[in-house]
This record gives structure tokens, sequence and C-alpha cells, in this order.
């Protein structure tokens, strides 16, 4: 079991989990070295960071939804289409028309970090809500992601040529101890909420944990050989409605190649060096090879539940309300990292207005958890 090879890793995420109820991780490192000896604690790192983020306010920006990024995410997903029966977007087909609905959880190709080079952290990664130092190693904790309805019960869409604001809050920073290591760490609340002209269209909550940066090299990696792929990028998908009752399961498999990674990277525009250079994610972070990105891969559980719903609503409806499924709400947490070139699953458990997600590496470990809920 992957997990179970990590110690130090459950110990972290059992204090994670406990703080976060809803997380997903990546793990990351913003510095390589730090004095020990006189660093500060986590308690006057945190309570700085907070009082500095509160002084300044929500911070504000403003971008026109391209067409160009939307397109081009659906291709790294291996979607030729946005929804059942819209264009073709391979092969240098034009891009989706100023109005289409950006479909739940692509808000994340926008509004992606603009820093230069220079200002980026030992690991690629943006510095912007970083405590200061030693607390510099960034991981990707965990969140919940809301479409407000209005007063009829319909969402607000994001959609193509539309002006968004994007604003961002610092909610909180929490220090943490870990028990059984006394690893001192800080837990830093984010929100995000994007708006149009309609108002508020969705609220995405985040949850980074930033632990102390490295001292030393990390033990060696896990070197177990790993299953054969059955092709670069390749997903597939199955249903089993014959569960009793109104359970109804449904799964899809993926097995992410570096290419899907590196143009998720780009997209995103995301240089975090664990998710494309393999010496930095051997060497310098300890794992066995690059790592899928948690961000792709809560797009891919929103996919699966969207089509699942859309296959659902389109026997009985033709407006656009069939090919649009949007839930009210995922919550989301990982357990365990997951690496290119190996197979995982996605199993959905359809309880009707609510659904279970877990993510199944190629061990069978659970890697992803999250929570679906339905207007």
């Amino acid at each position: 079991m992957l997990l179970s090879k990590r110690p130090a890793l459950a110990r972290l995420m059992t204090v994670v989990q406990s703080s976060c109820q809803s997380r997903v991780c990546t793990f990351s490192s913003t510095s390589s070295s730090y004095d020990a000896s006189s660093s500060p604690n986590a308690s006057s790192v945190a309570s700085s960071f907070l009082s500095r983020f509160q002084s300044q306010g929500p911070q504000t920006r403003t971008q026109v939804l391209d067409a160009n990024q939307l397109q081009l995410l659906s291709l790294t997903l291996d979607r030729p289409t946005l929804y059942p029966g819209t264009s073709d977007l391979s092969r240098n087909a034009p891009p989706p028309p100023n109005g289409t609905p950006v479909p739940p959880g692509y808000h994340l190709v926008y509004f992606t970090p603009a820093f230069l080079e220079h200002e980026l952290g030992a690991d690629g990664t943006d510095t912007s809500y970083n405590p200061d130092a030693p607390f510099t190693r960034r991981m990707w904790a965990g969140g919940e992601v809301r479409w407000p309805r209005d007063a009829n019960g319909k969402p607000n869409l994001l959609r193509v040529g539309q002006e968004v604001k994007e604003t961002t809050r610092v909610l909180s920073a929490e220090p943490k101890v870990v028990r059984k290591t006394g690893e001192e760490m800080i837990v830093v609340g984010v929100e995000k909420t994007f708006e149009n002209e309609d108002g508020v269209a969705v609220v995405d909550q985040r949850n980074w944990v930033f632990r102390k940066a490295l001292t030393s090299p990390p033990p060696a990696p896990n070197q177990q050989q790993t299953t054969s792929a059955p092709s670069p990028a390749s997903s597939s998908s199955s249903s089993d409605p014959s569960s009793a009752g109104k359970k109804k399961i449904h799964k899809r498999s993926f097995c992410r190649s570096p290419v899907t990674l590196f143009r998720f990277s780009a997209l995103t525009f995301n240089p975090h060096k664990i998710h494309y250079s393999v010496p930095w994610a051997r060497d310098v972070e300890g794992h066995k090879n690059i790592v899928v990105h948690g961000p792709l891969n809560l797009i891919s559980i929103l996919d699966l539940w969207r089509d699942v719903r859309q296959e659902e609503r389109s026997k009985s409806d033709d407006d656009e309300s069939s090919l649009i499924s949007v839930p009210q709400s995922i919550s989301y947490r990982a357990t365990s990292p997951l690496y290119a070139d190996e197979e995982y699953e996605i199993v959905l458990e359809d309880l009707g207005h609510e659904s279970k997600v877990n993510i199944y590496d190629h061990d069978g470990v659970i890697a992803m958890k999250a929570d679906i809920k339905e207007s």
C-alpha cells in the first residue's frame, strides 16, 4: 500500500484532515534549505502573514474569458467536444463561440498566476500567498467549489467572452503541529470568487498547507515497477446500473502521460517542477515520478459527474439545461499522490441528489475523495 510506505505523510494528512474537512494535496518545495536553529515558529509567522494580508484587503483581477483557452483545455483532457452534439474542437477547428458556457471546474485555467521567472520559488511555484521562511513548502491541501443559484434555482454560468472579476481573500492562517513528529506547519485558507455581469458565478475555497523548507535530501523514492499503460493520456469509462435501490456506480480509468501533464501545466501557467521534471520530483521531493495535478483530477471528477447527468437528462430534455449540468458544490481532498504513466480509476457512487467519489491508484489505494451535492 502506497500510504503505508509513507508514515510521515499519513501523520501529516491526519493533521490536515482534522483541520480542513475537504482538501486536495499536491506537494512542493519552494526553498531547498534553511537554518533550523534560528527559524521562527509557526505561530509567529502565521500571525505576521495574516496581519499583512488583512491590512491589504481583497485582491482583484479582471479578465475576459478566452475561447482559445477553453478549447485547448478540452483537447488536453482528450475531449474533442465540450458538450454532446457540439462542434468538434480538434484538428485546427475554430474555438467555441462567445456565449458558450464554461463547464464546471474549467474556471481553473483562467486567472493564472502572472510572475517573472525570478519571482518564482525554487520549485517553480508562485509565492503570492506564501508565509515567510522557513514555511515555504506548499501543499494544496483541499477545497470546496460552489456554484450559487438564483431565486429560480438556476446557476449563473460563466461564458466565453464575458468579462469576469476574480476576488481573492485570505480567510485564515493557523499554526499546526503533527503530534507524533512535532513538525510545525501553517494552514492558509483562501477564497476566490468569480463574478460576471449577473453576479457571483463561482466560489472557490482552498486551503494550502505550508511546511518548513527541506534541510536534507528526502528518502529514496519507491522504485516499484508500474503496470503498463494502455496508451498515453488514455481514459475509459463504464457504468454499473444494476446496483440495488437508487445507488449506481460509474467508473472511469485514466493513465496520464507526461505530455498531458505538461500541457495542463502550460494552460494553467503552472511551472511547478513536480509536474514535469523527473529529477526534481524524484531527487528533491522524494516522489517516484512526476505527479498528476490535483486540479486536473478535480476536473476529471466533475467531467465524469456531468457526463452521467447529461446522459440522463438528454433522454427527456432538448434545451440548454440538458447539456449543461452544474452541481451545487463539490468538496474534495487527497490522501496520496498519483503519478504519470500509472493507471488509476475514478469511482462515482450516485446516490440521487448526492454523489460520493473515490479515486483509486494502481495499487487500489484511495488517492482522492470527493462529495458532490446537487440543488
